[in-house]
């Protein structure tokens, strides 16, 4: 079920961005602004957010009358969204890759031959990055539902894109801020904004208002979301470090390059004392670190406990939003298919922890 779905929001993502070239004439400023858009967008992912809106509307809808295919538009929202973070994020990063292919301003900056490509591809990038994001509110637009559950919804979906670009606001400041300067909960903000709010928590609350659910279980849905996000982002920092390049598709020193303060970053900034300390920040303060210096942090993270710290963290996430899923008043098939489609978010974690026990 979970695999044919993500099928039908291919196919939807595709037909809309095909209808959005026709409507918007995409390919008058340049071909290349539309197949860029088309390229990016349509890359293998997870579709975990379009996947959720989905699951959420469907399993609190309680109309007899034939659902509409419009869904699986309107929830090409929260990809394009997604998308249109990426952009940006990966101009502030100066990301070379995105999920094993250029990132956007590294196929833009091929545009023309110019001696300031690099800014070339910025620039363009930005302006794109824009555009994915218009695309998703049209496709927000196109839900067939009540008007005053459509209104609320938006609200939250914009409400959504403000609270994730402030998550990147703190996450680009931390970025350049001395390491004893950022704290766990600074760390845990972070997480909750940039990451929980709009890949989980947005998602699921979108789709239940849309379908008319309770005050009450919106709020469960908000919860769920912000532990699940949490519990998510944790796995992505250990993935970053313990992963390899080709599974999690960018740069494996991207993150220590770009001096991510994690939760694995401040437990061990906090545990470690006198030598074994300045040996840690001597590694995660270098302009240029090699694969050598990688392994020598990943076993820094391991013998001051601070891998064991994160997935600890992580599993206590897990377990409440178990708990939070089970006191939701969803119809039981949709709710099996939502905890389903987070198990297999968190098999990476499963293979690091076993791997490195």
């Amino acid at each position: 079920m979970l695999k044919r779905m993500r099928q039908q929001i291919d196919k939807s993502l595709n037909e809309f961005l095909e209808k959005s070239k026709s409507e918007y004439k995409l390919d008058l400023a340049h071909p290349i602004l539309y197949e860029s858009i088309r390229n990016f967008v349509l890359r293998p992912g997870k579709r975990i957010r379009p996947l959720l809106l989905i699951l959420s509307y469907k399993g609190y809808r309680t109309s007899t009358h034939r659902m509409s295919p419009s869904i699986y538009y309107v929830s090409s929202c929260v990809e394009l969204l997604h998308n249109f973070m990426l952009i940006h994020d990966d101009i502030i990063d100066r990301s070379d890759l995105r999920r094993g292919k250029p990132t956007m301003h590294r196929m833009l900056e091929k545009l023309v031959r110019t001696e300031e490509k690099e800014k070339l591809g910025s620039d363009l990038s930005i302006v794109t990055g824009d555009i994915v994001y218009a695309l998703a509110i049209d496709a927000f637009l196109s839900i067939k539902e009540d008007y005053k559950r459509k209104e609320r919804a938006l609200k939250y979906f914009l409400q959504t894109a403000v609270i994730t670009a402030m998550g990147e606001f703190i996450d680009t400041y931390h970025g350049v801020q001395k390491i004893n300067k950022v704290r766990e909960k600074d760390v845990y903000l972070n997480y909750s904004m940039k990451t929980a709010r709009y890949t989980f928590d947005c998602p699921l609350v979108v789709g239940a208002i849309l379908a008319g659910a309770g005050n009450k279980d919106v709020r469960l849905l908000s919860d769920i979301g912000l532990q699940i996000g949490q519990a998510f982002q944790i796995q992505d920092d250990i993935i970053g470090i313990f992963d390899t390049q080709t599974n999690i598709g960018k740069s494996i020193l991207s993150d220590i390059a770009e001096s991510k303060k994690t939760l694995l970053v401040c437990h061990a900034n906090d545990t470690l004392k006198g030598a074994k300390r300045q040996k840690f920040l001597s590694y995660f303060n270098k302009k240029k670190n090699t694969y050598t210096d990688l392994v020598a942090i990943r076993k820094i993270f391991i013998d001051s406990g601070s891998l064991d710290y994160s997935l600890n963290a992580l599993h206590q996430r897990l377990t409440k939003s178990r708990v939070l899923l089970n006191r939701l008043s969803i119809k039981p098939s949709h709710l099996k298919l939502i905890k389903q489609s987070f198990s297999q978010l968190f098999l990476h974690s499963n293979k690091i922890e076993e791997k490195f026990k």
